[in-house]
């Protein structure tokens, strides 16, 4: 899988097939993206190659873990996502992808803070809250 935010000033390669996809139905998420969900993709973070600056915004998640959240400064792309609490992977935003129909969900997360107007996708598996973790 490969992409880039839309200045192409970033481009990424993953050379491995991701780990986990879902949708994130957080408020974070929803705030950041601007809809009602973040599509992401999550790979071992040494899969994945970045070529372009990345900055990344720190906040903190409902677990209290930090969540550095990578954009381009040049147009604003929402690209990555870092999680303290599974450093060894990186999320990519799908809708960043070259090909967006590569992303396969399996997962939807904090489905409990889905607004209204949305519907989950209950073919999914899906958690109230965040994924517990193994």
């Amino acid at each position: 899988m490969q992409g880039e935010c839309l200045c192409k000033s970033i481009q990424y390669h993953c050379n491995q097939p991701p780990v986990y996809q879902l949708k994130c139905h957080c408020r974070d998420c929803q705030k950041v993206s601007g809809g009602p969900y973040a599509p992401i993709a999550l790979f071992p973070v040494e899969a994945v190659k970045i070529e372009g600056e990345v900055k990344y915004f720190e906040s903190y998640g409902e677990s209290g873990k930090r969540i550095w959240r990578g954009f381009c400064p040049q147009c604003g792309s929402q690209l990555f996502g870092k999680l303290e609490r599974f450093p060894n992977l990186i999320g990519i935003r799908a809708g960043t992808l070259d090909e967006p129909n590569e992303f396969d969900p399996k997962v939807n997360i904090y489905a409990s803070h889905a607004p209204s107007w949305d519907s989950v996708d209950t073919t999914l598996l899906t958690f109230p809250l965040g994924a517990p973790q193994t």
